[in-house]
């Protein structure tokens, strides 16, 4: 991962993300839905992988493709790689796609130096 990246997911994590359960702000949750599905993926194997993944899936969906941030060729690039981790029957075992995701949240936090409050999901479990 890029070190400036890095760094700064680093302190998002540290600063937005709680030890347990649903991050309060939406910096904290995206990098937490990103950091849940590639722990899935390359931990586990998507044993686990449910609907609450599914959700995580959408979340990050909506909040990147949709924030009106990004080009058409960074839109596409994270479109596919969002794609490639719905494939749960075949799950990504290397840290490129999952580090090109973290990379739009970093933008997208980057894009919102303030918390954004995040809605807490009452259905999701993860």
């Amino acid at each position: 991962m890029d070190s400036q990246y890095a760094v700064d997911a680093r302190h998002i994590w540290k600063t937005h993300v709680p030890r347990r359960g649903q991050a309060d702000s939406v910096q904290g949750e995206l990098l937490r839905a990103a950091e849940k599905l590639r722990d899935e993926a390359q931990r586990n194997g998507n044993v686990n992988w449910d609907e609450h993944h599914e959700r995580l899936l959408v979340y990050l969906r909506e909040k990147l493709i949709g924030s009106g941030l990004f080009g058409a060729e960074t839109l596409k690039g994270l479109a596919a790689d969002l794609d490639r981790l719905a494939d749960c029957e075949h799950p990504l075992t290397d840290d490129e796609p999952f580090d090109r995701i973290t990379y739009r949240v970093v933008d997208w936090c980057r894009a919102h130096p303030e918390p954004v409050l995040h809605e807490h999901d009452p259905d999701l479990l993860r």
